[in-house]
Order: C-alpha cells, then structure tokens, then sequence
C-alpha cells in the first residue's frame, strides 16, 4: 500500500480518488476468490481517508477543500464506479470500506459525502447506490443511519418545494432502500416533542408505500438470516414499532401541538394516520402467512416485550398531561390503536408475551374497553406442544388458566356381536269384498 500512497501523491485530487478506487477493487476481487468474507485492513481505509475524503495522514498537515465543482465531480466517480461494477459481493465491500465509521475525525466527511451521494442516487435513480446504502442502514448504528435520513428528508421535503415526488418513485425501483428508509425515519422522528413530527410530505408518502404494498415493511426481515442477532443500539429489523408508534402517539401528539399553536383540527393529518395503523395491520397478517410457511408461527417474534414499554410510559404521560383540556376523543383513539395492535400482533405471532406482562403494564394507563379486553383475556398455560416456546399464546379460545388438564380415558372394551334377528312371518296380504264400496264425506 505505500507503493501505492506515493504513486497517488503526485496525482490531482480527483484522478488519485479513480485511482484508489481501481487499487481497491482489484484487492477486494482477489480477496473475495479465497474468502467469503474480506478482512478489511488500516491500510486501504488509511487510503480511502487520504484520497477521497481528503483526511491529510500527516497531523501537521491541513486537510484539503474540494471546490464544488470538485465535489460534483467526485460524487460522479462514485456513482459511475458502483454503477459499472457488476460483482454485488465487491461493491458492497467498497461502499461498507467507504462509508462505515471508524472513530475516527474522518467519520464526519463519510457522513457528509454518503448524504450527497446517496440523494444524487435518489435523484438519478442509481438503484445499485441505493441498494448498497439500504445494506449500510442495516449494519451501521443507528446514530449515523438517523443522520442519513434527516439529509435526505432536508434535502426532498424541504430544500426545493415539490421534489418529494422524486424521493417517492424510489418505491418503484428499490423497495429495500425505502424500508431501510422508512426505519431510519421511525426512529428519528419519534414524537416526542413538536420539532420530531414527521413532516406532512414525508408522511403523506410513506403511507402512500405501505398503503400500496404492506410487505414493504417486512423487506429487511424477510431477507434477514434468521439466526442473525439484532446488536444493540442498531435499527431494528422492520419499522412496525416505530409506525406502530407513530399511530398510537399521534392523536395526542398533536393534540399537543394544537394546545400549543393554537390551531384547529388537522383531520387530513389524522386521516392518514387511521390509514397508516389499517396498513400496519395489514402488513401484521402478512407476516403471520410467512410465520406460518417457514414453522416459525409462535417461535420468532419480530416486536419485542421491552419495545412496548417506553411507549406504553409516553402515552400514560400524555395522557394525564392532556387530561385537562378534554381530549377525551384523542386518548380513546390512541387507546384503541394500542388494543389493536397488540391484539393483532399476538394472533399474528409478531410479539410474544405473557398477557399477565401486558396487564402489568397496560394497567397505568386510562381505562378502554377494547384494551381491557385485549389484556383481559386468558393467560396461557406453559406449552405442552415440544415446538412452542414458553409465553407463547396462540388464538383466544385457549382455555384459561386455573382448569385442570383432564386425563386421557381407558380405551372401552370392544362388543360382543348381536345374534342375527329371526325372520318375522308374512301377513296375508289384504283384499277387499267385492261390491263393497267404501263412504266418501268430503272435508268442510
């Protein structure tokens, strides 16, 4: 590599980037033929830091400035480079060695770079660049992916009015970038205060996808091995508890809002709301289908216990924060979503749980028909089923808890065969006497 880093010193800046690039493809393919898996070592990071992100390796050194026009032109580089690059193994090799943070002070010109290249894959609709950032959205923590997400929604719903139509055709080309893209944005947008609700152009389109295919939020679950272990502080495998969220949060999430503006009702916003928790649910029997194809149904959950938590502790606080301005309409909305989703979730084999654990938790909250009926119902027993795992609680005619398993009956001994029946004697058959005429009376 040192040979190389001299060789890339006496080139301009843009002609040492294509270069780097060429070096590193040709070391990954080589690498990619003994193992599925490249080490990636410091020194090909050490030259991508130096040539593309313009990171000086000497301490002493300045770090050197693109122009604009320099940077438009790197960004096409880029975007040429993984568009012509027809081996799928090395351009996501390329792109994780690119764009994956390192700790170090070059961490913020990746993020800088990675947001305008992949807003120019959106707009150019580079389906290669946008499949690589969906793989970095799923192994990268969620800090960084949060970042990403808030420049391309800076970029598409609020820097030039109207090019959110340009972000929606992405669905029509890369379904797995907007599922990546739709976690990313759940969990940026988490409404817990004003500034973090999602912006009516990014809602609008998010349900419009959802709406239209509600497999789309499974995408990343579906393709995800299923021995795969979710690291901490990652975006989760799908967004359904982060819309999830969203539809439970949102009557009085806004409601707050109005209490604080001053404004009237926003029933359009609701509407697309009630429409998103209908795809959510939706979405919730498609993966029952899958479960119930793989023998998975009651085995593998994909929302988790610790998840409802935090959102069952917002909404009581919301709760008893708007309970004085009368939003008795709001808090049975968010109530009954809640009832819903848990209900559906738990038929579904989506969330695994206890319901005595639901009834602990939900118990803080108002009181709602439909969510007392939800936690109300009986508790399962532990399985007797070898293949269900314990807390796993499949429809609601399972007997409840508290009758006793009755034992199995002796098998009856068998009957002795009846004796054949005799034949009965004939009856003389019945004449009439001739002449002998028989009275008619007809009836009144």
């Amino acid at each position: 590599m040192s040979d190389i880093r001299h060789s890339l010193l006496r080139r301009d800046a843009l002609s040492a980037a294509k270069e780097v690039l060429y070096h590193l493809d040709i070391y990954f393919s080589s690498q990619l033929q003994n193992a599925p898996v490249p080490l990636v070592e410091k020194g090909p990071i050490e030259l991508l830091e130096e040539f593309v992100f313009q990171v000086p390796k000497d301490r002493g050194s300045h770090p050197k400035r693109l122009s604009a026009i320099q940077e438009l032109q790197l960004l096409e580089i880029l975007c040429s480079y993984f568009q012509d690059q027809n081996k799928e193994p090395v351009r996501q090799v390329i792109f994780s060695s690119l764009f994956s943070p390192q700790g170090n002070k070059a961490d913020d010109q990746r993020m800088v770079l990675l947001g305008k290249l992949t807003s120019m894959a959106v707009a150019v609709c580079k389906v290669p660049v946008l499949e690589c950032a969906a793989s970095w959205l799923q192994r990268t923590p969620a800090v960084y992916c949060v970042r990403l997400a808030k420049t391309l929604v800076d970029d598409y719903c609020g820097l030039v009015p109207g090019s959110i139509h340009t972000l929606k055709q992405i669905f029509n080309v890369s379904p797995r970038f907007c599922c990546q893209f739709i976690t990313a944005v759940a969990a940026l947008y988490d409404m817990s205060t004003e500034e973090l609700l999602p912006p009516h152009e990014l809602l609008e389109m998010i349900v419009s996808w959802i709406f239209e295919d509600p497999r789309l939020i499974l995408i990343t679950f579906l393709n995800t091995p299923i021995t795969a272990n979710l690291p901490l502080g990652f975006l989760d495998f799908s967004p359904l508890m982060g819309l999830i969220r969203w539809c439970v949060i949102a009557p009085l999430a806004y409601r707050r809002k109005q209490k604080a503006a001053g404004s009237g009702p926003m029933t359009e916003t609701q509407n697309l709301y009630s429409k998103l928790h209908l795809s959510v649910l939706q979405g919730l029997m498609v993966l029952q289908t899958h479960l119930t194809e793989k023998s998975l149904y009651g085995r593998l959950g994909l929302l988790l216990f610790e998840q409802l938590v935090p959102l069952v502790d917002e909404l009581g606080q919301l709760c008893e924060e708007l309970n004085p301005l009368n939003a008795e309409k709001e808090m049975e909305l968010a109530l009954d979503r809640l009832a819903q989703a848990l209900q559906v979730a738990m038929a579904t084999g989506a969330l695994l749980c206890a319901r005595d654990d639901l009834r602990t938790l939900c118990g803080r909250l108002p009181h709602n028909n439909l969510l007392q009926l939800v936690i109300s119902g009986p508790v399962q027993p532990p399985p007797a089923h070898p293949t269900l795992t314990q807390g796993f609680y499949p429809h609601i005619h399972t007997p409840p808890l508290g009758y006793p398993a009755m034992p199995a009956h002796a098998p009856l001994p068998a009957h002795a065969p009846l004796p054949a029946h005799s034949a009965l004697p004939g009856h003389p058959v019945q004449t009439f006497m001739p002449g002998m005429t028989f009275p008619f009376r007809p009836m009144r």
